[in-house]
């Protein structure tokens, strides 16, 4: 058995896991998240990953394998980095192995992930530069709104009557909002129309990555939503997409997750190949 960690840094977040690995049996030991806000991003991940090693009772010289994803790769003491896309998809069959296809939804971007049942991808497609179909676009209009970021989803499913929100732009989307609270929309209905939105341009993404049925798993930060949850449903009833949506509490840690599962499959291949070289 050996220990592995998985470190993804992301923009709004750094999220660190710990496994124990024993062939093909895996064992969450620990898991953190915290937000990176104005902190220095790659401090932060030395300090998560130190809490989690807290937390499992280990340290980092019990970790055979650390690594990182998003923008990790700068970490002085990781042991090798993926690519966001591939941890992402690993990560997501770890939550459900049902799962053939992913939504990552994070601070800055969008992107669905078409894969198999071993978690390869087989097709990918990500939203354009503009942020109106982020986190941190929802975040800027929660704090608009004066609205708590926990009750973002609650708020939006009582919506009866959304508000169309322009889905091209950031900018534009700010401004439909403000003249919305001028005439006096409820903010359940500008959420709602905002999620609305949000799940339009995803849809596209899932159809563009080649995603015909089967089960979609929702991953990155805004998987937690539970208001963007239910509008992609909506919205994949609407445009008759015989897929299921997912979410897990664990959707956010998706990234380190196949991460540190990557990292003991890597592992695994340098001793192999050590013991033949011997």
């Amino acid at each position: 058995m050996i220990h592995t960690a998985g470190i993804d840094v992301g923009t709004g977040a750094v999220k660190t896991v710990l496994y124990a690995v024993d062939g093909p049996k895996t064992r969450l030991l620990s898991k953190r998240s915290d937000r990176v806000r104005q902190r220095d991003p790659l401090k932060l991940a030395a300090d998560t990953y130190d809490q989690a090693l807290a937390d499992a009772g280990l340290t980092r010289d019990d970790v055979a394998y650390c690594a990182t994803t998003g923008e990790g790769e700068s970490l002085g003491f990781q042991t090798g980095h993926f690519y966001s896309m591939t941890t992402h998809a690993r990560g997501a069959i770890e939550i459900d192995p049902f799962t053939r296809a992913v939504l990552d939804v994070g601070a800055l971007h969008g992107r669905a992930i078409r894969i198999d049942e071993r978690g390869k991808v087989l097709g990918y497609k990500m939203t354009s530069q503009c942020a109106s179909g982020s986190g941190q676009f929802l975040e800027n209009i929660a704090r608009y709104l004066g609205i708590a970021q926990d009750e973002i989803g609650m708020l939006s499913q009582q919506g009866e009557t959304p508000e169309k929100v322009s889905g091209i732009c950031a900018v534009l989307a700010e401004t439909d909002v403000i003249n919305m609270v001028s005439r006096g929309i409820s903010a359940a209905n500008i959420l709602k129309g905002i999620h609305i939105s949000m799940a339009d341009r995803l849809a596209k993404l899932l159809k563009t990555a080649g995603t015909k049925d089967g089960v979609v798993m929702m991953t990155g930060g805004l998987a937690l939503d539970t208001g963007l949850v239910a509008a992609m449903r909506e919205t994949c009833v609407k445009e008759k997409m015989a897929v299921e949506i997912r979410s897990s509490p664990d959707s956010i840690y998706a990234g380190a997750m196949g991460a540190a599962l990557w990292g003991a499959f890597r592992h695994e291949k340098i001793n192999q190949l050590e013991r033949r070289a011997a």
